[in-house]
């Protein structure tokens, strides 16, 4: 996950409260229980000694979401300042998870957020084509009609060769097509356009294809939900989305492991694994991608400013910095990855690292 999408946190004041549960919005009653479940969190947060302003803060961040559509979890973060983050989760959370700590918990997130990068849907005919936009967070639809009349075929023949209508109606639709290539290409181009999705029947997805320029081409995944006006709703195409996301999400992971058992193999020292290791590539600033893992309770220390992170005190002491904070390693290591602009990833069953940690890194560092 990119660290950008946690920068706000980085100037944020504590103590933060972290709230995971699952918000399902499948049942008849689904209103009711989610203000049950609000009211159960307040009441934790409470007696983890999370302040009144924090308090008024998630509850009403958690009635003031959307509901989603059928089954989902939620995350909230909040800090001293407010809200920082509220979001639904790709999959409900199986037990709720409260914390009110220094650091905020972002692990639930790494694993479960929608991180959908920035995209363009395109659904397609020959007539011209809806786009919609997902450019930092933010949606925009337009209708592109390319003024190519008509598009459909006679019904019987009426003149051969010179005016052949079926001729004309070929070269309207191959001109809507172009239009819709060509304003695709416009916001695809000089954006962080990840993916184009594109949603039509075969002929329109396929001339589509054919007419984009070739470096958007790559990027362009068919989604088969049906074609345009034919009556699907946007949560199938969303739900499509979602798991196209989800296997490139799990391909990342598969690589990353890949690549970590490849460079512990070959004792390169462009991968780390263990609490002291990651601890001392982090001080370092040469974590590439942080791989979190089952770290339990293990805890590290930092000095007063947070500026350096140890294993344990005497480590610390020996870097030239006065131990100053216990923190739970599963809050910390993250938040310093993020300080030094690391990814960050859950390491799901792909990956079983000593101390339940691991790192890619940029370089090889000077190991302590």
């Amino acid at each position: 996950m990119d660290p950008e999408r946690f920068r706000k946190l980085q100037d944020a004041r504590g103590p933060f409260a972290s709230v995971y549960f699952d918000d399902s919005h499948d049942t008849h009653d689904a209103e009711a229980q989610l203000e049950l479940k609000a009211r159960a969190v307040i009441e934790e947060l409470g007696r983890h000694g999370a302040d009144m302003a924090v308090l008024d803060a998630v509850g009403n961040a958690i009635t003031d979401l959307r509901a989603p559509i059928g089954r989902s979890g939620r995350a909230v973060v909040a800090g001293a300042d407010g809200v920082l983050l509220n979001e639904h989760l790709t999959t409900p959370i199986a037990e709720t998870i409260v914390r009110v700590s220094k650091l905020p918990y972002l692990l639930p997130l790494v694993r479960y957020a929608f991180d959908h990068p920035d995209y363009v849907l395109v659904e397609v005919d020959h007539t011209g084509a809806d786009i919609t936009t997902h450019i930092n967070g933010a949606l925009h639809t337009e209708t592109v009609d390319g003024g190519g009349h008509p598009v459909h075929h006679a019904a019987g023949a009426e003149t051969a060769g010179y005016g052949d209508p079926q001729l004309r109606s070929d070269e309207a639709a191959r001109k809507n097509v172009r239009a819709v290539a060509d304003r695709v290409a416009e916001l695809a181009d000089g954006k962080a356009v990840g993916v184009i999705f594109v949603v039509g029947e075969v002929r329109s997805r396929s001339d589509l294809l054919a007419e984009l320029p070739e470096r958007l081409r790559g990027r362009a995944v068919r989604l088969k939900v049906g074609a345009r006006h034919s009556g699907h709703d946007d949560n199938e195409v969303q739900r499509a989305i979602g798991n196209e996301y989800g296997k490139r999400r799990l391909k990342a992971i598969d690589d990353a492991a890949q690549r970590f058992a490849a460079e512990i193999g070959r004792q390169s020292g462009l991968a780390a694994e263990g609490l002291g290791a990651v601890c001392s590539a982090l001080r370092q600033g040469a974590v590439e991608t942080l791989i979190v893992g089952d770290v339990g309770d293990a805890t590290v220390v930092a000095d007063a400013g947070l500026t350096t992170v140890a294993p344990n005190a005497d480590v610390l002491s020996e870097q030239g910095a006065a131990p100053d904070r216990t923190l739970r390693a599963d809050e910390a290591l993250p938040v310093f990855a993020i300080s030094v602009g690391a990814s960050l990833m859950h390491a799901e069953d792909r990956l079983n690292p000593a101390d339940g940690i691991a790192a890619l890194l940029r370089y090889a560092p000077t190991l302590h």
